[in-house]
């Protein structure tokens, strides 16, 4: 039995030693609010209702670094460490700062089998406040007030059964779909994860002999039409970003969306129409190819 169900992704902390290279990236391309500079050194991002949903931190190396999910704000915490703690992990409660940092009232960090920071939080604060897009994005996909969190990330690990077991059967993710990728060393596995919201999957998990130091394959953020992403598109064109999968629609969600370079060197997924699911009617499938036409690897 899970420790805990896990509502949404609440945010990404993405460390870069050149964090100059993000905010032109994620403001100007991809569309994000920026907000105005703080002593912490973090560039925060908005897309919707929440406070912020991204955050450059500085150091040493370009990765997606920590993985914010929210829980239940009713859920005891001090009962979820406990339990996690007696399944074996290490867990410490997020500092007063680290929550003020954050704009959550209580949290709990503790490392996936594959070395990734996660954070469990409760009570993310909104502020409601308009997005103001510097690219004209007109509004992020992600739910009413928030509610589907920011999008996906499909994390790459050696430890694939060990990751899906951590994400399946402590925190409550569910299966959606699954890939299996054939190759000289037998293939890959690729299983879809989603959360208590409507979103087709928050989380993949991707077994991968030789994981990329960023820690990611890709991130993906969502908009509500596909004119958006042609925009999207164009902007790509004018600031030089390089594609790394053309157009085209998945099988298993329906998302139309291209592939681009991010500055960490892990991709950037922007789409739309995004299937939203009704669990209770759901039953997980297994998928044999990914897309119905396009994303075509560059």
């Amino acid at each position: 039995m899970a420790v805990c169900n896990v509502n949404a992704l609440a945010y990404l902390l993405i460390e870069s030693a050149q964090p100059h290279r993000w905010q032109p990236f994620l403001a100007e391309v991809v569309g994000m609010m920026p907000l105005a500079a703080e002593s912490s050194g973090w560039l925060r991002f908005k897309m919707d209702a929440y406070c912020w949903r991204l955050a450059v931190v500085p150091g040493d190396r370009e990765r997606l670094h920590t993985a914010g999910w929210e829980l239940d704000p009713e859920l005891a915490l001090n009962d979820v460490a406990e339990d996690l703690r007696a399944a074996g992990q290490i867990v410490e409660p997020l500092s007063d700062s680290d929550c003020a940092l954050r704009n959550v009232a209580a949290g709990l960090r503790l490392f996936d089998p594959s070395g990734q920071c996660v954070e469990l939080v409760q009570s993310c604060a909104l502020d409601y406040q308009p997005l103001q897009s510097p690219a004209n994005v007109l509004r992020f996909e992600t739910g009413f007030n928030g509610d589907m969190g920011l999008g996906h990330y499909v994390l790459p690990t050696r430890q694939f059964d060990a990751c899906y077991a951590f994400y399946r059967e402590l925190l409550g993710f569910e299966r959606t779909d699954s890939m299996h990728f054939d190759g000289p060393d037998g293939g890959q596995r690729l299983h879809f994860l989603h959360v208590d919201n409507p979103r087709h999957h928050s989380l993949a998990i991707y077994e991968a002999p030789q994981p990329p130091d960023n820690g990611c394959i890709h991130l993906m953020v969502e908009v509500t039409d596909i004119n958006e992403v042609g925009q999207f598109m164009d902007r790509c064109r004018e600031h030089e970003v390089p594609v790394v999968s053309t157009l085209g629609r998945h099988c298993n969600d329906q998302m139309i969306s291209v592939y681009v370079e991010s500055p960490a060197g892990f991709a950037i997924e922007f789409g739309c129409d995004g299937l939203q699911l009704d669990w209770q009617q759901y039953r997980p499938t297994f998928s044999r190819r990914p897309s119905e036409w396009g994303h075509h690897w560059q």
